[in-house]
Parts: structure tokens; sequence; C-alpha cells
């Protein structure tokens, strides 16, 4: 089970109105699908790049991204989970229109991105006050939950 080419960010705070929402946190993971020269590791083992930015209670802005990397040997528990988030993700509602509602009631956003699917929640400027047409249910939610306690472990293991 080799690791695709992907990109993923996680953001906390995508709940506005009026205003567009202020993100209280913003993670990335990227991996180009290429273990040459700049993205392997000893061994040859695949290196994700992370960046993370988690605003301080009490300021107005996200700080400057900290660049971190977590190196995914083959067959590891961090290259599981990585195909286990995409397995999940696929399979997800998203608001209908984008960027109406916040449908996993957790003012967080998922954007997946790989040659075979791109899926996102929230829309670009976060979710606003209107009604979605499309509703997910308890599972749904449930499997939300597990895809951002995925991602925060992976940007948790980063160093």
């Amino acid at each position: 089970m080799s690791l695709p080419g992907f990109s993923v960010r996680l953001q906390h705070g995508i709940q506005g109105g009026f205003a567009p929402p202020t993100p209280d946190a913003l993670h990335t993971i990227d991996y180009a699908g290429d273990i040459s020269a700049a993205s392997a590791a000893e061994d040859n083992h695949p290196i994700i790049s992370v960046t993370s930015a988690v605003r301080q209670h009490g300021t107005p802005l996200l700080p400057d991204a900290v660049p971190k990397s977590l190196v995914v040997p083959a067959k590891s528990a961090e290259e599981k989970a990585i195909h286990e988030l995409r397995d999940i993700i696929k399979d997800l509602p998203r608001e209908d229109p984008p960027g109406s509602e916040d449908i996993y009631g957790l003012n967080t956003s998922i954007a997946w991105g790989s040659d075979d699917l791109m899926w996102f929640n929230g829309g670009p400027e976060g979710c606003g006050s209107g009604q979605s047409s499309v509703k997910a249910n308890n599972e749904h939610k449930e499997k939300f939950k597990r895809a951002v306690a995925i991602i925060t472990e992976l940007v948790n293991k980063a160093k």
C-alpha cells in the first residue's frame, strides 16, 4: 500500500455571519507522492510536510505557520491513518450550496485534494447563516470527527 500524493487542510473556526469567520487554527499536510530526492528520508520513507498555525485566545490573527515534517514508513500507523482518512472523506456529504451551513456542527472544515479526489466542506470563505439542502446524519458526524482526529494526530506527531 503506497502513499499517493495528497494535500489536506484542517481549519477550526469556519462559522461566520455578516463578517467572514476568524480561524482559530489552520493545519496543512502535503505529500507530493514522489519519494525521490527532495521528499525521501533515510531508507526511502516518504516525508510529509506539515504546517500549523494556532491563534492565541484574544488575538485577532493567526500567527505565521510553523513548518514541520513527518516520516511515514510503509505499513506504519501513520500510512494506515492517511489511507483511512481518504476512505472516510470520500464518502462524506458536503453542504449544498457550499458554505451555506456547518452540517457537521464542529465549526471545522477539511479540504482534501489528490489526483482521484477533491473534497471540502465549509466553503472557501467559511459557513454563513444559510441552510444546506444536504444534512449529515449521526454516522456522518462521527466519521467527520474521526477524520479531524486523524489529521490532528498527524499534525501533533510532526517535528
